[in-house]
Formats: C-alpha cells, sequence, structure tokens
C-alpha cells in the first residue's frame, strides 16, 4: 500500500526544458501590461480634459452643432479604446500571466467565462470594429476638412476590420470544437466489464467509431435519476445562490477543468443539481459518470486490489466529468481515503469533478482517515466553486404538512 507521501511524489507528466523556457518568456510580458495600464490613466485624463473642455465651450456659446457632435464622438471613441485596454489587460493577465481567480467575481466581465481564447479573439475584433466605425463617422461628420483620399483609405480599413472579424467569427466555432475533439481522443475509454465489479452505477460503453448520442451518453452515466436543472424547486431553501447555478449551467466550469462541491444538510437537493448539471453535459456532448462515495470507494479499492488502479484512473480520463454523491454520510478509513486522494490528484487540472456532501471540505477530515484529507481538499478546492443550500428537508416538507392537515 502506497502512503500519502509516496503518492505525493508521483512523477509529474515531463516537460521539455524547451517548454519551460517558453512559457517563462510570459513574464517579459511585464512591462507591456504596466505600460496599458499607464495608457489606461492617460485616456482617463484625456476622457475628462475633453468633456471639460465641451462644457466649456457650451456654456460660453462657441460650441457649433458641428463641433459638440465631433466632441460627442471622441468622448465615445475614448471610452471604446479605454474598454479595449481593459480587455486586453485582463484578459491577456489571465491568459498568459496567473489565474486571478475572476470565476464567479462580481466584477467578472461578461466576455471573460474563464477565458475562452476564441471569444476572446472576437470580442477584441468586435471591439476594434467599433472605434473603427467611430473614427469613420468623424471624418464623415466634419468632410469639409477631410481630404477624399483619407476618407477612402478610411472606408477601407474600415471593410478590412469588418471582414477579419466576420472570418474569426467564422472560425471560432470550429477551431473550438476540434480542440474539444483533439482533448477527447486520447482518452476514449475501452470497454471493460470484469465480472464482481463493485456496485457502481455505470457502465461505460465500448469505443465506437461514431460519437456516441446524447440518450447513450445519458444511459452510460448511470444516473439514479434524470433530474434538469428547470425543475429545480428552490422555495424550501433558505439560502441559494441562482447566479452561481446559472453560470454553473453554462458547463464553462466542464471546460476549464473546474470543480463544484455542493454543501448542505440532506434534501436540501444537493443531488438534484450535480444530476441535472450531468445530464446538460452530457446533452452537450460531454462523457460523464455518477456513483456514490460508497460506490467510487469499492471501485477504486477493487482496481487496487486487481494491480490495475493507475489504468482504471487513466480510463477516467475519457469522462471529462465525474460526480462523487453523498460524501460525509459514511467514514473512510485510511486506505479508502488514499484511493480517493489518487482520484483527485489524478483529476486535479485533467478532468471536472463534481462533490455533494453534508460538510464543507475543510471538514472532511472527519470522514476521510489518515492524512490524506487536506492534501485531497487543496487540490479539490483550489479549482473549485462551492454552492452552500441551507435550508429544511423538501422531502419532509409534504409529509408535514400533510400531517398538519
Amino acid at each position: 500500500m502506497q502512503t500519502v507521501q509516496d503518492i505525493t511524489r508521483a512523477p509529474s507528466p515531463p516537460t521539455t526544458t524547451l517548454g519551460y523556457a517558453l512559457f517563462a518568456t510570459r513574464w517579459l510580458q511585464a512591462p507591456l501590461y504596466f505600460g496599458l495600464v499607464a495608457a489606461q490613466g492617460v485616456y482617463v485624463y484625456k476622457f475628462f480634459n475633453e468633456l471639460w473642455t465641451l462644457i466649456l465651450r457650451c456654456v460660453t456659446g462657441q460650441a457649433t452643432e458641428t463641433y459638440v457632435m465631433l466632441a460627442v464622438l471622441k468622448l465615445v471613441d475614448v471610452v471604446m479604446i479605454a474598454n479595449l485596454l481593459i480587455m486586453v489587460i485582463v484578459g491577456g493577465y489571465e491568459t498568459f500571466v496567473s489565474r486571478i481567480g475572476l470565476q464567479g467575481h462580481r466584477d467578472q466581465p461578461e466576455w471573460l467565462s474563464h477565458v475562452n481564447s476564441n471569444v476572446l479573439k472576437v470580442k477584441l475584433a468586435t471591439a476594434i470594429v467599433g472605434i473603427s466605425s467611430v473614427h469613420l463617422l468623424q471624418m464623415f461628420v466634419d468632410v469639409h476638412h477631410t481630404s477624399r483620399h483619407s476618407l477612402l483609405w478610411g472606408t477601407v480599413i474600415h471593410m478590412a476590420f469588418i471582414v477579419s472579424a466576420a472570418i474569426l467569427a467564422y472560425m471560432s466555432g470550429p477551431m473550438a470544437a476540434q480542440a474539444e475533439r483533439a482533448h477527447e481522443s486520447p482518452h476514449r475509454p475501452e470497454q471493460h466489464a470484469a465480472e464482481g465489479d463493485p456496485p457502481a452505477r455505470a457502465v461505460i460503453p465500448a469505443q465506437r467509431e461514431q460519437a456516441p448520442s446524447a440518450d447513450e451518453r445519458l444511459r452510460a452515466a448511470g444516473f439514479p435519476a434524470r433530474k434538469l436543472l428547470e425543475d429545480f424547486d428552490a422555495e424550501h431553501l433558505r439560502s441559494f445562490d441562482r447566479e452561481a447555478m446559472a453560470r454553473l449551467g453554462k458547463l464553462d466550469f466542464v471546460a476549464a477543468r473546474r470543480n463544484v462541491v455542493f454543501v448542505g444538510p440532506p434534501g436540501t437537493g444537493k443531488t438534484h443539481l450535480a444530476i441535472a448539471l450531468g445530464v446538460r453535459a452530457c446533452q452537450a456532448g460531454h462523457r460523464v459518470l455518477f456513483a456514490t462515495a460508497g460506490e467510487w470507494a469499492a471501485r477504486l479499492a477493487k482496481a487496487q486490489a486487481d494491480g490495475r488502479l493507475g489504468e482504471e484512473l487513466r480510463r477516467l480520463d475519457g469522462y471529462p466529468l465525474l460526480i462523487v454523491d453523498e460524501v460525509g454520510y459514511l467514514p473512510f478509513d485510511a486506505d479508502t481515503s488514499q484511493l480517493f486522494f489518487r482520484l483527485v490528484a489524478h483529476r486535479y487540472e485533467r478532468g471536472s469533478l463534481i462533490v455533494t456532501g453534508d460538510r464543507p471540505p475543510a471538514r472532511w477530515d472527519e470522514v476521510f482517515g489518515g492524512a490524506a484529507a487536506s492534501a485531497m481538499v487543496d487540490r479539490l478546492a483550489h479549482h473549485a466553486e462551492i454552492v452552500r443550500l441551507e435550508g429544511d428537508s423538501y422531502r419532509m416538507r409534504r409529509p408535514t404538512s400533510e400531517w398538519a392537515e
């Protein structure tokens, strides 16, 4: 049996020296980001300077109709360029320099869905088209002071920006689909059905030449019932983050290989929400595997006993989303805790986990024996959204009301 120290020292995937060197060059962009921040300050000053000049001219009666239109367009231009700088600063920093954890933050920009590079490119292209439109409109408003040569080239450049944005928007879909296929193809699960498998609900389908349909993915996922997010009744809850569930319903966490933890007393709907996200992921083309914590423990223990735990973990890579239900209802010994640690550590930044339990991860040392709990929580919670459900059991609500009647 491997100890926790042996497990934590397991070799990471090999990375070449050239790869490390190329990734380290991201810090060369630091002066660029500081320069963009300084440019943002310059545009703030320019905005207030233009606004103050416009107000003074309007008050003193020196502003003509053409001047007011041009001044307003300049203000719009400054604001649009400032917004473009924000997009480049935040998006670039998130993509290349660090993980600043904007997921779920109240200041998260709508275009930053834990950065999708294709979406970011399209947003940048459309922002440039907007700025070019304002510049072209300024030329036509002040047409008497603009040469025909400038008007011609301004129009040509503007059309080039529009064509580039249209091409990027058209190509973003195929590029995203190709990236998803490239990620899933090396990890397609092989057919495996050993006698005496533990009571995990899912049966992994055989490899097919064609991708399985949504119904096949739903059947293979092993859900005890099919639940939908739209059917969830939150009236019995005292606390429920609807915005968080709306974000999770977009399934961005699956593409970003992040985790979700539902925490709450029995009967608050944790399993319903976990299954509903799993159903939606199946409908979106992802393979999903559902089992209770006890079933996962039995499955991993049998693989360990057969000497194929590593093979089993690699086979689970073919499932972008695994669901572990009912953590906390049964305590696990140190050996089983190490198996769960192996699962979480193997999935770390490689695939998503949804975990439901009656207590937050910080109290998992009450469930998992040995020293593996803290290391497991560290990896699980690093890229996780924790959704707390507070309220009475919906199962008891109807019997109680019927008894009262």
